[in-house]
C-alpha cells in the first residue's frame, strides 16, 4: 500500500497530512499567516501526483539526445550539474568553488589560480555553497557564451564558459556577506546597440557593519547590505548600492534600464522574530543608468580597504523621483523570489508567509523613475492568494506563470492578465488555472526557456526539498527530489522523479541548439603546452625543476623522472591525443597528484619531493586497451 493509500485508509487527505507536518514544524513563524479562503478565482485541486500517464518520449531511447540543457547549482558540493532534459539525466559536473578528485580541480596550478590561494600556495577556500545559476543573453534570449553562479558562504561570484563547461574566473565580492541572489542584465539601459549582457548583479542577504573590523559589532544601525554590480567581462565588481533592508534574490528587465531584489528584511533584525515584524516588506528597483551616472560623476564613497564605489541607495537620500536611484515597492511580508515575465512587462514577487502572488508592472516603475505617477505602490497590478507558500515563479510564454507553494506541497498554474483583472475588481476573472500535488515542499522551480523571451512552454522542473518515501532509503540523509512536468497543455501532469544529491537550489533550462561546446581543446590556447614529445625533458635550476611530458594513448613521453629529494618540481603534462573523449589522468602515488588533460590540453602541477623512493605515476583515466601499461616510473633519490 502506498503512502497515500496509507493516509487514505486513516481518512486524512494528503494535502491535509502535509500541511499539519509543514505548519508544526514552522511553529509560531506560519502563525502570522491563515489558509487563504476558496475564492471565485479557486480552481479544484488536480489529481493526485501523477495524473494521467506520461508522454512518450520523457526519457530518450539509447543514442538519442535529449532536446534541452539544464545547468543545476549544486548547493554546499560548490559545483553546477549539467542535465539533460525531459530525461533529468545528470552529464557532467562543472567543478566551481570546492575541489574535485575527477578532474583535479584545486590541484593543477591553473584551477588554483582560478580558485584563489593564500599566500603559501593552499587554496583560500574550500568550501562553498552555490544557489543560483544563470546565463548570458543577447537579444533576450541565452547566447551561450557564460553562466555565473554565487558562493553564498565565501561571497563569490563565478563565470562558466559554455564552450568548454569551465569555470574561468571566480570573483570575492568586498562588503558583504551571504551573496544570495544573481543576475545578469539583458542589454545596456543607454545603447541600444548593446543588445546582450554586459553587467552581472548580485544581492546580499546578510547585513554587516561598514566597515567590519570587528568594532562597530554591538551598533545596530552599522549593519547593512549591498547591492553589487559586477563587469561580465571582467569579472570585476563596477559599483556596489547601500541600501535599506537585505537583498534576497534578483530579476532585470528586458530592456536593461532595472534590476531588483526582493527584501525580506526591511527591519534590519538580527533573530527571526525581529524579521517578521513588518506586514510589508519591499522590492527594490535599481535604475542602473542614474547608478552609473553617480559613479562617474564621484557621487560615492568606499569602506575599509576596498576602492570599489558605493552609492547612497537609501530611502532618505532618494526621496524625489526624478533624481532617484532606486524605488521601493511594497510587498507582503518576507518575499521569496522575483520573476521576470518573459514579455518583458512585469516582475512577480511570491510571499512565502504571505498567500499571494503581487505582480509589478515595470512600465509604470519608469514612469515613476520619471515623475509621471506619484505613488510608486501604484505599480502594483494584481496581488492575488495562490496558496500557501508562495516561493518562486516560472512562465510558459502564454501568459501563465507557475508557483511553489512550499506549505500546500504543490505548484500552482495562474494567469497574470486574469489575475490583474480579478485584482481590478472582476471577481469573475478565474486566475487559477491548475494545480499539482507535489513531493514534497517545493522550492525553485523553472519552465524550458521561462526566463528568456522564447519561453516556450514545454516541460516546467521543480527541486523538492524532501523526498521522504520517494526512493530506496539509504540511511538518514535523504535525496532531494526533483519533478519534472509536462506543461504543454491546459492541465499540468507529473512524468518524473529524479534524486539528487543535496542540495541542489535554481536552475535554467535552455534548448540544445543554443550551445556549441567543443569537445577538443586549441593546442595553442595553453602557453605551456608541449607541442611535440622531443620538446619534453627535465629541466633543473638548483632544487627548482620543471618536467615537461606529453600522453598520447597509451604512453606517457618519459617513462622514467628522476628526481631529488627537496626539489620543488613543476610537472606539466600535454594530452597531444586529438581524438574526442580521449582523456588521460595523471597520478602521483603518496603525493596527493590526480588530475585529467583532456584532447590538446595542457595543465600542471607543483610539489615537493619530500619522500625518497620509488612512485610509479599512472594514467587515472580510461584511455586504451593498454591503459593498465600507462605509467611512468618516478625516482625520488635520497
Amino acid at each position: 500500500m502506498s503512502h497515500d493509500d496509507q493516509l487514505a485508509a486513516k481518512g486524512i487527505g494528503r494535502r491535509g497530512f502535509i500541511n499539519t507536518a509543514a505548519l508544526a514544524s514552522l511553529a509560531g513563524v506560519v502563525a502570522c499567516t491563515e489558509k487563504p479562503a476558496e475564492s471565485a478565482a479557486a480552481a479544484p485541486a488536480a489529481p493526485a501526483a501523477g495524473g494521467h500517464a506520461a508522454p512518450a518520449g520523457v526519457h530518450p531511447k539509447p543514442g538519442e539526445l535529449d532536446s534541452y540543457y539544464g545547468l543545476w547549482s549544486g548547493g554546499h558540493t560548490g559545483d553546477v550539474r549539467v542535465l539533460g532534459l525531459p530525461s533529468g539525466r545528470e552529464i557532467h559536473r562543472i567543478p566551481v568553488f570546492n575541489p574535485d578528485a575527477l578532474v583535479g580541480w584545486g590541484i593543477t596550478n591553473e584551477s588554483k589560480k582560478v580558485m584563489g590561494t593564500k599566500a603559501n600556495g593552499d587554496l583560500r577556500y574550500t568550501v562553498a555553497d552555490t544557489h543560483h545559476v544563470h546565463a548570458s543573453y543577447k537579444d533576450g534570449n541565452y547566447d551561450g557564451r557564460y553562466a555565473w553562479v554565487n558562493d553564498k558562504i565565501n561571497g563569490r561570484m563565478a563565470r562558466i564558459r559554455l564552450d568548454y563547461f569551465v569555470c574561468d574566473k571566480i570573483t570575492e565580492i568586498p562588503n558583504i556577506q551571504g551573496f544570495h541572489g544573481i543576475f545578469p542584465d539583458k542589454a545596456d539601459p543607454v545603447d541600444p546597440k548593446i543588445n546582450y549582457t554586459t553587467r552581472v548583479f548580485a544581492g546580499a542577504e546578510f547585513s554587516i557593519p561598514l566597515p567590519n573590523n570587528g568594532k562597530d559589532a554591538g551598533k545596530a544601525e552599522a549593519y547593512r547590505s549591498l547591492f553589487t554590480c559586477v563587469d561580465a567581462e571582467t569579472m570585476e565588481v563596477r559599483w556596489q548600492a547601500l541600501i535599506d533592508g537585505n537583498c534576497d534574490l534578483v530579476a532585470t528587465s528586458y530592456d536593461g534600464k532595472l534590476a531588483a531584489t526582493n527584501q525580506y528584511n526591511t527591519e534590519m533584525g538580527a533573530v527571526y522574530a525581529d524579521m517578521m515584524s513588518a506586514e510589508r516588506d519591499a522590492c527594490a528597483f535599481f535604475n542602473i543608468a542614474r547608478i552609473e551616472e553617480a559613479v562617474k560623476a564621484g557621487k560615492s564613497k568606499t569602506y575599509g580597504d576596498s576602492k570599489v564605489p558605493v552609492v547612497d541607495c537609501t530611502r532618505a537620500s532618494n526621496k524625489d523621483p526624478k533624481t532617484a536611484l532606486v524605488g521601493y515597492v511594497s510587498v507582503p511580508k518576507n518575499p521569496h523570489g522575483v520573476n521576470a515575465s518573459p514579455d518583458g512587462k512585469y516582475f512577480i514577487c511570491a510571499g512565502k508567509l504571505s498567500p499571494t502572488g503581487t505582480v509589478i508592472e515595470l512600465a509604470k516603475v519608469l514612469d515613476w523613475f520619471d515623475g509621471k505617477m506619484e505613488k510608486l505602490d501604484d505599480a502594483i497590478v494584481a496581488e492575488v492568494e495562490l496558496g500557501l507558500g508562495p516561493l518562486h515563479t516560472a512562465f510558459d510564454g502564454r501568459g501563465n506563470a507557475y508557483t511553489t507553494l512550499f506549505l500546500d506541497s504543490q505548484v500552482v498554474k495562474w494567469n497574470i492578465e486574469k489575475a490583474i483583472a480579478f485584482h481590478k475588481g472582476d471577481k469573475n476573472a478565474k486566475y487559477v488555472v491548475d494545480r499539482v500535488d507535489l513531493s514534497y515542499q517545493p522550492g525553485h522551480l523553472n519552465a524550458s526557456q521561462s526566463e528568456t523571451k522564447a519561453a516556450d512552454g514545454k516541460w516546467l522542473a521543480i527541486g523538492c526539498k524532501f523526498s521522504k518515501d520517494r526512493f530506496l532509503p539509504v540511511g538518514p540523509l535523504h535525496p532531494e527530489n526533483e519533478q519534472l512536468v509536462d506543461i504543454s497543455g491546459d492541465k499540468m501532469t507529473l512524468v518524473a522523479d529524479h534524486p539528487v544529491r543535496g542540495e541542489p537550489h535554481d536552475f535554467i533550462i535552455f534548448k540544445r541548439d543554443l550551445l556549441k561546446p567543443k569537445q577538443v581543446y586549441e593546442l595553442d590556447d595553453f602557453p605551456l603546452a608541449t607541442k611535440d614529445p622531443a620538446q619534453g625533458g627535465i629541466k633543473r635550476e638548483g632544487n627548482k625543476v620543471t618536467v615537461r611530458l606529453t600522453s598520447q594513448a597509451p604512453a606517457f613521453s618519459m617513462t622514467e623522472i628522476k628526481l631529488k629529494k627537496g626539489d620543488n618540481v613543476t610537472l606539466i603534462l600535454t594530452n597531444l591525443d586529438k581524438v574526442e573523449d580521449l582523456t588521460h589522468g595523471f597520478a602521483i602515488p603518496k603525493y596527493n597528484v590526480n588530475f585529467i588533460v583532456n584532447p590538446q590540453e595542457t595543465a600542471s602541477v607543483s610539489f615537493v619531493a619530500d619522500k625518497p623512493g620509488i612512485f610509479w605515476a599512472y594514467c587515472t583515466h580510461f584511455c586504451h586497451a593498454l591503459h593498465l601499461e600507462m605509467r611512468s616510473r618516478i625516482i625520488v633519490e635520497g
